[in-house]
């Protein structure tokens, strides 16, 4: 059974407003800036718009900076560090807001170059990791269909993570969760789950991933759903 329409429209609006302060937070942040100060800017930033509370742990902002950037760690063993930005730095900053029942989730990588957020870094590094994350969102569109299973999705997504010249940061492994009402029903985008996707309701796909001898890690993470017309539809 496919989510109704207003069930849809709850998590996109929630959705809509992580996406929100990704887009409006990096703009306002200096070499000053830790994971930190941050996580409480967006923090307060989810809570102007409604949603205070979060579904993951009392992580509603995982921020990863510098010798940090790599690091992949549960939400309920994160605290966020004062490394200063500085002049040149990647970070990444995962937002879990909830509304009841209703989850949101996505992350943004974001890359600083001379003391500033830089949209269209000149860094090699950075620029393939950010063009890897585009390329395998789009190939998620045109392959994934409602009988793969979440062992298929694991298997297609490492592949291509390897033939890339990438590295599955993830310590889990996977790429991605099923969004549920608890954290423990979640099921996650692994090996020998054999779940369908089309009998998910609302699923993230977020790999972490860093280049192959590289020093930085890239994230970026939307959620889908498969539509009536079985037709895979980012939120």
């Amino acid at each position: 059974m496919k989510p109704d329409l207003r069930t849809i429209e709850q998590y996109r609006q929630i959705q809509d407003a992580a996406k929100k302060v990704l887009r409006e937070l990096p703009g306002q942040l200096s070499i000053h800036d830790t994971e930190a100060s941050i996580a409480s800017k967006a923090v307060t930033m989810l809570a102007e718009l409604g949603y205070p509370e979060t579904w993951y742990y009392d992580c509603p902002a995982q921020v990863l900076l510098g010798s940090r950037s790599c690091l992949s760690i549960s939400g309920r063993q994160y605290s966020p560090q004062n490394e200063a930005i500085g002049g040149q730095n990647l970070i990444s900053i995962d937002l879990s807001p909830k509304l009841g029942d209703i989850w949101g989730d996505c992350s943004r990588t974001f890359a600083f170059e001379f003391g500033t957020w830089v949209e269209d870094p000149k860094t090699r590094e950075y620029l393939n990791g950010f063009q890897f994350q585009q390329y395998i969102h789009a190939e998620l569109m045109r392959w994934l269909k409602p009988h793969h299973t979440l062992h298929q999705l694991f298997d297609w997504a490492n592949v291509r993570i390897r033939e890339k010249g990438f590295v599955n940061l993830d310590f889990r492994g996977n790429v991605g969760h099923s969004i549920a009402t608890t954290r423990d029903d979640r099921h996650f985008i692994q090996a020998d789950d054999h779940t369908q996707l089309g009998d998910i309701h609302f699923f993230s796909f977020e790999p972490f991933v860093r280049v192959k001898g590289g020093h930085w890690g890239f994230k970026h993470e939307e959620i889908y759903y498969f539509n009536e017309q079985e037709q895979l539809i980012c939120l």
